[in-house]
């Protein structure tokens, strides 16, 4: 049986619950509830654990699962800014909407939003041999999706009938692969992407995460994958070697 710790976290400096973490992960727990979360900071930052689950009951600060690599972070309730900052493995579900720079610098993971997300979201975005990070959003996301992304993917729904609301997607862009359920007005690409056809390898991605999203949030898989797909890339590996002296 899974040792599971109940922990109201009213009044507790961010310091302190992140210490509490790392205490019971020590002494073998491997499930977390964590009570009355009301903007907590940096819940999980640096937490190096694989198959402890922790449950975030209300609405958590900036920079959730930081440096992360291993947990499962389950929020009941919608996130603030930053959320998976450099993450590197382990995956955080939000049960609700999250806000900017989500998955900025993210290096590995996985990142699932049932509904909608802010500005600049993938940011950075890197991947390195077996690390590939993913983030899928249920709802729509705003300007400057995938700004400066080097890899990964990024994976838009648009489940409450809009995927975008802004422009500039892809500004940046060198790496990784955006996709976005439904047409793209093109004017809202940034000049570093393009729009590329689906092959099988792409079906296959789009599967694997978007089973594993509806699992979570109980959506019908089969409905979502009988809709068209666009697929962004960007043109170059080095959009702004022209700027560069060597």
């Amino acid at each position: 049986m899974r040792a599971c710790t109940i922990v109201d976290v009213t009044g507790l400096s961010y310091r302190t619950l992140n210490a509490l973490l790392r205490h019971l992960v020590q002494k073998g727990v491997r499930e977390v509830i964590l009570k009355n979360v009301l903007g907590h900071r940096f819940i999980g930052a640096g937490l190096k654990a694989e198959g402890i689950t922790i449950h975030v009951e209300g609405t958590p600060g900036n920079d959730l699962g930081a440096f992360m690599d291993g947990p499962t972070l389950l929020v009941y309730g919608n996130a603030q800014d930053c959320v998976a900052n450099t993450m590197d493995a382990g995956e955080i579900v939000i049960y609700g909407d999250a806000g900017d720079l989500l998955g900025y610098s993210m290096r590995g993971g996985r990142v699932f939003v049932m509904g909608d997300v802010g500005y600049r979201v993938g940011i950075h975005m890197k991947a390195w041999g077996s690390q590939m990070p993913v983030i899928v959003i249920g709802g729509k996301a705003y300007d400057f999706l995938g700004e400066y992304m080097a890899g990964g993917t990024i994976i838009i729904l648009g489940l409450k009938g809009e995927t975008l609301r802004g422009s500039f997607i892809g500004t940046g862009m060198h790496g990784g692969t955006i996709y976005i359920r439904g047409e793209v007005d093109k004017r809202a690409l940034a000049k570093e992407v393009e729009v590329m056809p689906l092959k099988d390898e792409d079906v296959s991605l789009l599967k694997k995460h978007i089973y594993d999203f509806c699992q979570y949030f109980s959506f019908d898989f089969q409905k979502i994958m009988k809709s068209e797909f666009t697929k962004l890339k960007p043109k170059d590996i080095r959009p702004y070697a022209r700027l560069y002296s060597y």
